[in-house]
């Protein structure tokens, strides 16, 4: 399963090759402030904009046209080697990949769909077998949403379901993994979000009973009842994520959301306000608190990640080119900024 570990102190950060980013760069983790020192890139896989780490191996998409997904060996010493070629994943502008079981999900914003690749033993994408899931749909906005637009999918918490965002559509599907010895994914659900509201990203609270949606289009968070039991989801209320007078300023695009590891906090980043935001949540996450902003440390934060201590948070600012970290208050969740590293285009961050 996905994971990654404090004491191996790495970071991979993801960026646009098309904008003048490096591909997939790795950098040292300091434990002690959070800071990043960059070491080696490579550029084998175009724009791979999405990464996650699973049993030893570092995952990416390539959002292009022609999407694929690929494997990357994270060997401590070396740097990162493709693991076997990119497999296609018959879909276009991949956004977002997760590990499930024995599959690799993509979730494809060009053409609307969720992709899954089933993994052969060794872990490595088997380009033979791909099966693809069309989503259907539109919502009102006139130039975003005349089509589906599937921007995330991860698992759930329990292990036995799959959620896709489609920001297209205003909606999130549930899909469920079919029987057999070689399951995919099965059609299960869709929850419809309130129309025009653009839902990009989803994050559990670690209860796993709630679900919170980051929407795009809003700019708002929509906190949603998960029920793992029957795979349902079920909108609760949805909050601005911004100040009425910040968002009265200019465009606001959210993208990205965590939550702390103990349930405490939330933040999202907002990109063209350039902020991130900090939310204080009650025992039961269900009903989040907008407690204000700080300055994402450059301009369009298209990610936001936490280290696995959960003290230090990470804003990957795409069109400034520099990923900064904050220090995380333990009593209060107002991120400090500690510093930044340049990089061109850069797009996600994990660690391992």
């Amino acid at each position: 399963m996905a994971g990654s570990r404090a004491e191996a102190g790495r970071a991979y950060i993801g960026s646009f090759t098309a904008a003048g980013g490096r591909g997939i760069v790795t950098a040292a983790l300091d434990p002690k402030d959070g800071s990043l020192t960059l070491l080696d890139a490579t550029d084998e896989l175009p724009d791979p904009s999405y990464l996650t780490l699973a049993d030893g191996l570092l995952y990416a998409v390539s959002e292009t046209e022609d999407g694929a997904v690929a494997a990357f060996r994270t060997e401590p010493s070396a740097p990162l080697a493709l693991a076997a070629p990119p497999a296609p994943v018959d879909g276009a502008s991949p956004t977002h990949l997760s590990v499930w079981g024995d599959r690799v999900l993509t979730a494809n914003y060009g053409s609307g769909s969720v992709s899954s690749v089933r993994l052969r033993a060794d872990g490595i994408p088997d380009a033979a077998a791909t099966e693809v899931h069309q989503h259907t749909g539109g919502g009102p906005h006139p130039q975003r949403q005349q089509s589906p637009h599937a921007h995330q999918v991860l698992p759930d918490p329990s292990g036995n379901w799959a959620l896709a965002v489609d920001l297209g559509t205003d909606s999130v599907r549930t899909y469920a993994k079919a029987p057999g010895a070689d399951s995919g994914l099965l059609p299960h659900h869709e929850t419809a979000l309130r129309p025009g509201s653009g839902p990009r990203h989803l994050a559990f609270h670690p209860s796993g009973s709630v679900a919170y949606v980051l929407n795009e289009l809003a700019p708002t968070l929509t906190v949603c009842a998960w029920d793992a039991t029957i795979g349902t989801l079920k909108p609760l209320l949805e909050i601005p994520v911004l100040t009425a007078d910040t968002t009265s300023t200019g465009d606001a695009y959210p993208s990205a959301l965590v939550v702390a590891p103990d349930g405490r906090f939330l933040w999202t980043a907002t990109r063209g306000a350039d902020l991130i935001s900090l939310f204080t949540l009650d025992p039961t996450g269900e009903e989040p608190t907008l407690h204000g902003t700080v300055p994402c440390g450059g301009a369009w934060p298209r990610d936001l990640a936490l280290d696995p201590s959960g003290r230090f948070l990470y804003a990957a600012n795409e069109r400034s080119g520099d990923v900064t970290w904050f220090t995380v208050d333990r009593e209060s969740g107002v991120p400090v900024r500690g510093g930044s590293a340049p990089l061109p285009a850069p797009s996600c961050v994990v660690f391992g």
